[in-house]
């Protein structure tokens, strides 16, 4: 049966997985939009954690002044393995039903949805998701909350990593954050005008993991070698985190040992969850936010606010999960022509 203003009196929020830029702009959002339809709000510490444990604190428009700036998230955020067994399902039921939860908005990712998901089963209060995950992997929504950021912080790095680069003629590799998606590898590298990117949409393939590795390092290496001898000062190598076995590493020992070419492995890792949220996360989670309680006030519930094409729509939270959203083909193809046209020009 779906509720509406006059029967939701209280909506719970949670921060859940790995922190995203932007998260606490969200969270701003939701208080002050409940507070609009008179909605009391409570937020549950370090994910689903503080729900299981009964960890709370009300929130009120004092609590969410002056954070809509601030990168991490003033709930604290956790991973859960609790919630994949049926007594973590249960307690977290139990703490909701003691407390009066009417809705539950869960800001976070695939796993923060999927754990949503197995709670609805025994709870018959309305869950809401908000996609919060700097990887952009979430199926229906153009951007995720921390993308954005994200991307900024890696493409600040590099262009400093570059200035070295050129100043030692280096080549180095940088390891980008992104899990299994190539979302922040493939637009960082564009944007840093990278030689390489290697990242899933462009490396894995139907042929076997250890040949494609070795072809792909040939490859590489007279790449490498072909920028060299025309005196290309510096060498910029973008790879996708857990794509190749051993990370940057392990590419950077390869690469000295079939082809004795030096590189310098960097792996940029947490630093790219953190710092202050740019504009398009802030405006992003605040739209989602509101979103989130009106999608609560007209009875709502299963789905993810997502935005499509600038417009905010709700997706079904079995849908957000599937992982079939993959890096634009544009961007692919882009980087495609960039490297025949630039080997073209050394060849």
């Amino acid at each position: 049966m779906q509720k509406n203003i006059q029967t939701v009196k209280k909506i719970a929020i949670l921060t859940s997985g790995g922190d995203a830029p932007g998260m606490n702009a969200a969270i701003r959002a939701i208080v002050i939009a409940a507070q609009h339809y008179h909605l009391e709000v409570v937020g549950f510490y370090a994910g689903y954690n503080g729900l299981i444990d009964d960890v709370s604190t009300p929130l009120g428009l004092t609590d969410v002044s002056h954070i809509i700036h601030r990168g991490g998230t003033i709930l604290k955020s956790a991973r859960c393995p609790a919630m994949e067994t049926t007594l973590g399902i249960e307690q977290a039921t139990s703490t909701l039903l003691k407390a009066q939860v009417d809705a539950l908005i869960v800001i976070g990712g695939d796993g923060s949805f999927a754990g949503l998901m197995a709670l609805q089963k025994q709870w018959s209060g309305q869950v809401i998701g908000i996609p919060g995950t700097i990887d952009n992997d979430i199926d229906g929504t153009d951007f995720t909350i921390g993308f954005s950021t994200a991307i900024n912080t890696a493409i600040e790095a590099i262009d400093k990593i570059r200035d070295t680069a050129e100043a030692f003629e280096r080549i180095f590799i940088i390891e980008l954050m992104g899990r299994h998606s190539g979302h922040i590898a493939f637009n960082v590298g564009i944007a840093c005008a990278a030689e390489q990117i290697i990242s899933f949409e462009n490396f894995v393939s139907n042929r076997n993991t250890n040949h494609h590795e070795a072809d792909k390092l040939k490859t590489l290496a007279k790449e490498i070698k072909q920028a060299q001898a025309n005196r290309h000062a510096s060498y910029i190598i973008v790879l996708a985190e857990n794509l190749w076995r051993g990370g940057a590493s392990a590419l950077a020992q390869q690469l000295q040992t079939i082809a004795e070419i030096d590189c310098t492995p960097c792996i940029l890792g947490h630093i790219q969850r953190g710092g202050s949220p740019v504009a398009k996360d802030r405006i992003l989670a605040t739209k989602m936010g509101v979103a989130a309680v009106q999608a609560i006030i007209s009875g709502q519930s299963n789905i993810m606010i997502a935005e499509q094409s600038n417009n905010i729509v709700h997706v079904a939270l079995s849908t957000a999960i599937m992982h079939q959203q993959g890096v634009s083909e544009s961007l692919v193809q882009a980087q495609d022509n960039i490297l025949a046209l630039t080997a073209q020009h050394l060849s």
